[in-house]
């Protein structure tokens, strides 16, 4: 996706003790095809089960206050580039603003805080009506990785898998370009799941030849109480090479955190 030295996309498509308590739920993903439940009959509208698997997403309840911490950066030592290692504080308020202080290599800087708002945009707490009223939803076929959700509606194109009421598969079309995000394993919060190891592939969406590497997420979350909320304490990400740019690692670290 990029060269070494360099930083991740912008939006690539994420720790305490409590958290080793928490389950890791990781999906099978297996060769033989899963059952069709009568809802997901190829063919049927399937909003009802795709609703189900959108509100068992992992969301902040209302009322978020914010929290703040130490921010961390390192890449290992790729060809005759030195490892590098950068650290700082942050802060996520209550309007989900990401400040980061203490970074000065403006890269770093501006992709820690890329790292801090993707998280954040992703636990706001939507309904399933205000993102979704405008489209239709469609079974598709089924295969280890779910049953394929087709949209219809204003957002026609796009196509989820879902199983066992995780989103399993995402196919998105964002500002001119597609992301297929499939989602390998997920933590159980308890109150809904979150994407633990995940992979990202841009592509162009009328060639759909790949627009840089293919990207794998491992995302650790911690809750910042027992009663939550939980927030990214660390994200790994390993980008294939593609062209000229090689393959990279870059691991993102929030410690120290505390609710404001």
């Amino acid at each position: 996706m990029h060269a070494a030295g360099c930083l991740p996309h912008e939006r690539p498509r994420s720790a305490a003790d409590f958290y080793c308590d928490r389950t890791c739920t990781v999906l099978a993903l297996t060769a033989t095809p899963l059952t069709q439940t009568p809802d997901l009959a190829q063919g049927r509208d399937c909003t009802a089960a795709f609703r189900a698997a959108y509100e068992n997403r992992y969301t902040w309840a209302p009322g978020f206050g914010g929290y703040r911490g130490t921010c961390l950066w390192e890449q290992p030592a790729v060809g005759d580039q030195p490892a590098q290692r950068v650290e700082g504080t942050f802060s996520v308020g209550a309007d989900l603003k990401a400040t980061v202080e203490g970074i000065t290599d403006e890269a770093v800087h501006k992709a820690m805080a890329s790292q801090l708002w993707e998280m954040a945009i992703h636990r706001v707490r939507r309904s399933f009506e205000q993102t979704h009223g405008d489209n239709t939803f469609t079974a598709g076929d089924t295969d280890a990785v779910g049953t394929e959700v087709i949209v219809g509606g204003k957002n026609a194109g796009d196509r989820y898998r879902i199983k066992d009421d995780v989103v399993t598969m995402v196919h998105r079309h964002i500002h001119g370009t597609v992301v297929t995000i499939f989602t390998e394993s997920t933590t159980d919060t308890g109150a809904g799941y979150l994407s633990q190891r995940y992979t990202s592939q841009y592509a162009d969406p009328a060639t759909g030849q790949a627009k840089g590497g293919k990207s794998r997420f491992t995302d650790t979350f911690v809750p910042l109480s027992e009663a939550g909320p939980w927030v990214l304490s660390e994200r790994v990400v390993e980008t294939e090479a593609h062209g000229e740019t090689p393959a990279g690692r870059q691991v993102f670290r929030f410690e120290n955190l505390q609710a404001l």
